[in-house]
């Protein structure tokens, strides 16, 4: 999991370039061709690509692609206009919103202490935007708005985990997003540079790699034992955007974000100690 963050840190700082540079509609669709090629091509080597494109739940991997490559897409966006630090400190929200609506979606009881907390990680947002101290900008709520959708596309996750295999999840993910991304990225396509080749085919294997390490973590523990580790993405983004693009790490996001990252691990907590209830 540690080396999922390092990797994911990556894939951030390169979409922050790409996303300056070019149109993140086409970015996206071109980071999503790769995972559609790739898990498409191991299943097939494997003589497994018929049954695992077999599911009952296609209308449910249809709405996660679509959630996952519209939250990625809204993230590059945030990236290139306010910057890696204070986007990831509001992306890293998304354990809160999940805990706030896995009542909703899953049926899962949330009790007191973990309504508490998540009013507590709420209040760190608001630290982090300062309503009546600046003024909120439509940038600046993109990265929550896109927390909410990583928590959306969690939640269904979790739900088509119950009928289909991790592999065959990520599989339709890349499916899904190839073909939305791509009546959306084909006509906002620009040419590359030679060196900006190089750095999508980066952003790809930091993607594909990212998400293998995250799954390889999760069959190996129980998910409320490494989710406390994603947290240290937000180190990794800090000095990303400080040694290499220039920006600055202000009072207000490190306590905002000390707040949400408490409230996401309390109800981590709470969510382990209840499920051995």
């Amino acid at each position: 999991m540690v080396a999922t963050t390092l990797i994911f840190s990556a894939q951030d700082g390169i979409t922050r370039h790409m996303a300056t540079h070019y149109p993140v509609q086409m970015v996206v669709m071109l980071r999503f061709w790769f995972i559609a090629v790739l898990m498409g091509s191991i299943a097939w080597r494997q003589g497994r690509l018929g049954p695992m494109l077999a599911t009952r739940q296609i209308p449910l991997h249809i709405a996660r692609g679509v959630l996952l490559v519209t939250q990625i897409s809204m993230s590059g966006l945030a990236f290139a206009k306010i910057g890696l630090i204070e986007s990831q400190a509001l992306l890293t929200s998304y354990p809160l919103w999940v805990a706030a609506l896995s009542g909703l979606v899953l049926g899962e009881r949330v009790g007191w202490r973990r309504w508490s907390a998540i009013g507590v990680g709420f209040a760190g947002i608001l630290v982090m935007l300062r309503p009546g101290v600046s003024v909120l900008s439509f940038w600046s709520v993109m990265p929550l708005a896109a927390a909410l959708l990583f928590a959306l596309y969690a939640l269904l996750t979790r739900l088509a985990a119950r009928q289909d295999s991790a592999e065959q999840s990520f599989l339709w993910t890349g499916i899904v997003g190839a073909v939305v991304m791509t009546f959306v990225g084909l006509p906002a396509w620009v040419p590359f540079s030679a060196q900006d080749w190089g750095l999508m085919g980066l952003l790809c294997l930091t993607s594909a790699s990212g998400h293998w390490l995250m799954i390889r973590a999760y069959d190996a523990a129980e998910a409320a034992a490494v989710q406390p580790f994603a947290y240290l993405q937000l180190v990794w983004i800090a000095i990303l955007g400080v040694a290499f693009y220039g920006e600055t790490l202000r009072g207000a996001v490190i306590i905002g974000s000390s707040l949400v990252v408490a409230a996401g691990l309390f109800t981590l907590w709470r969510q382990r100690v209840t499920g051995r209830g």
